[in-house]
């Protein structure tokens, strides 16, 4: 019974282990075997050009000082968009999943569309609303009278905008995780916490945030891993 079982269950895993053998593993290992060779389009018409470097790439990569100015502003892109991005959909979870909430399906579908959204496409668009001269947010703050920066020219100023870009653009995904999260919590807790006089922070604090625990793990990972893999938006937009 057990070798039975056994073989049913690699038989199922059977197709996804080829897939991430053939899409992850197998790319990670070419990839870490290349960095460690002079690999270059030469090599491409004769293999007999590729040669073995050991870790010379990586010691060239360590002391480029663009490398580590590119490896502070992608922390700092992390750093902060990660923890901006979880608050968001949080926010946006906890006002499609409330009782008060009409249209929810609309809602959802309002907010997750930005996910699938083309990324060049968006970037575009962000990129003539952050225009100096003739983007809709100078505009406003001009009528405001305020400060009407470069959002995109100013090094102060491009990666706080590239930042709304990028939360803006993902909180859809992490929010229907969310939201899944919030409707696994029993109603019963919720009930014992408002006849012990429990108000609405304190049920959000005690628990709300407690019962979310596995999803603010699974979104913290994901979150940060996507994150760290910035490079659409910086690249279109500037």
């Amino acid at each position: 019974m057990r070798n039975r079982e056994s073989r049913a269950a690699l038989l199922f895993l059977s197709p996804a282990i080829v897939i991430l053998s053939v899409f992850f593993f197998a790319p990670v290992i070419a990839g870490f075997l290349l960095s460690v060779t002079d690999f270059d389009l030469y090599t491409l018409g004769d293999v007999h050009n590729l040669r073995f470097v050991a870790l010379r790439n990586y010691r060239e990569l360590l002391a480029n000082p663009v490398f580590w100015t590119a490896f502070v502003n992608t922390l700092y892109f992390a750093l902060i968009g990660g923890p901006l991005t979880v608050a968001v959909s949080l926010f946006a979870a906890l006002l499609v999943n409330s009782k008060l909430t009409r249209f929810k399906a609309a809602f959802r579908t309002i907010y997750f569309a930005p996910v699938v959204t083309t990324l060049v496409a968006v970037a575009l668009v962000f990129k003539y609303l952050y225009h100096p001269r003739f983007g809709i947010i100078n505009i406003a703050l001009g009528a405001l009278h305020l400060p009407q920066p470069d959002w995109l020219g100013d090094p102060h100023f491009a990666m706080p905008a590239i930042i709304l870009l990028a939360v803006w653009k993902g909180f859809g995904y992490t929010m229907i995780i969310f939201i899944a999260g919030l409707q696994n919590i029993p109603e019963e807790l919720y009930e014992a916490a408002r006849i012990d006089g429990a108000g609405a922070w304190k049920q959000f604090r005690h628990v709300t945030l407690p019962m979310l625990g596995p999803t603010f793990l699974f979104v913290g990972i994901v979150t940060a891993i996507g994150q760290l893999q910035i490079f659409g938006e910086p690249y279109v937009m500037t």
